[in-house]
């Protein structure tokens, strides 16, 4: 891609991303084109609902501040993350703090999470929460996760909640978090892969079905080669059969599910 079809993806998902921040009530999952089942009106049990589906726990959705979840993402990260108190998280692409807000649970009072955003209106909502929330422990931050806010050798663990995908430089979201990483550090992620070639129509649609965690998703074996370069050892990219059931109604009458599904991506820096 050159240089202005990226600056063109970033807005574009910056724009759609702007809009569910802001939106009172919003259009259910980030990774649902706006033509899917999910409405403008739905409402916090509807994203609870959403959110149940990708593997969240009662106890976790009953834990976040109102309005931390937005019903965003494709899987449950810091459920696979083996998170440990005391710990430093990265969550990249933090949307309204949800899965930080359950990660700083985890990490307790001596941990710290950070959570970085590309949209100012994600970031405002995120710390909003967290003063409603009374969360000391999270630090939301913008900025861009091909180029992260956060100093070299500093983070235990990565997590990233279908966000990935989104990003036209996905190599280089990797270096970044390779750099930002101890020695030892871990990423475990929840995001989109495809199972076959995505047909012109769905790999083209810049619009609706890039910022809808669709056509810029990558293979298993892409992924693979991707964490590898960024110098990652102990690498895994688990696709799971069980999330066509909701991918499905993504983009209806469309089989999205025959090319795409939700995959747990595990890796360690030595």
């Amino acid at each position: 891609m050159s240089k202005l079809t990226n600056d063109e993806i970033r807005q574009n998902v910056r724009s759609r991303y702007k809009q569910i921040a802001v939106a009172e009530m919003n259009a259910g999952s980030c990774c649902q084109p706006d033509n899917s089942q999910a409405s403008c009106c739905s409402t916090p049990s509807d994203f609870n609902s959403i959110s149940s589906r990708l593997g969240y726990s009662d106890d976790e959705l009953n834990a976040a501040p109102e309005g931390a979840n937005l019903g965003l993402g494709c899987g449950n990260p810091q459920a696979i993350a083996s998170l440990k108190a005391g710990e430093v998280v990265l969550d990249l692409g933090s949307g309204g703090g949800f899965d930080c807000f359950l990660a700083s649970r985890q990490v307790g009072d001596t941990g710290k999470v950070i959570g970085v955003d590309m949209t100012p209106e994600m970031v405002s909502r995120a710390r909003s929460n967290a003063v409603k929330g009374h969360f000391k422990n999270t630090d939301f931050r913008l900025g861009e996760i091909e180029h992260l806010p956060v100093a070299d050798h500093t983070v235990d663990a990565i997590i990233s909640n279908c966000v990935v995908n989104l990003s036209p430089d996905k190599q280089q979201v990797f270096h970044d978090s390779f750099r930002v990483l101890k020695s030892g550090g871990r990423l475990a992620i929840s995001d989109i892969v495809t199972t076959a070639d995505l047909p012109p129509e769905i790999k083209n649609d810049l619009d609706e079905l890039y910022s809808g965690c669709i056509s810029g998703a990558s293979s298993v074996s892409e992924i693979e080669a991707m964490l590898s370069q960024s110098g990652f050892t102990n690498i895994s990219v688990e696709p799971k059969d069980e999330s066509k059931a909701f991918i499905k109604d993504w983009v209806q009458g469309s089989n999205i599910e025959d090319y795409i599904v939700s995959a747990v991506i595990q890796a360690t820096k030595p």
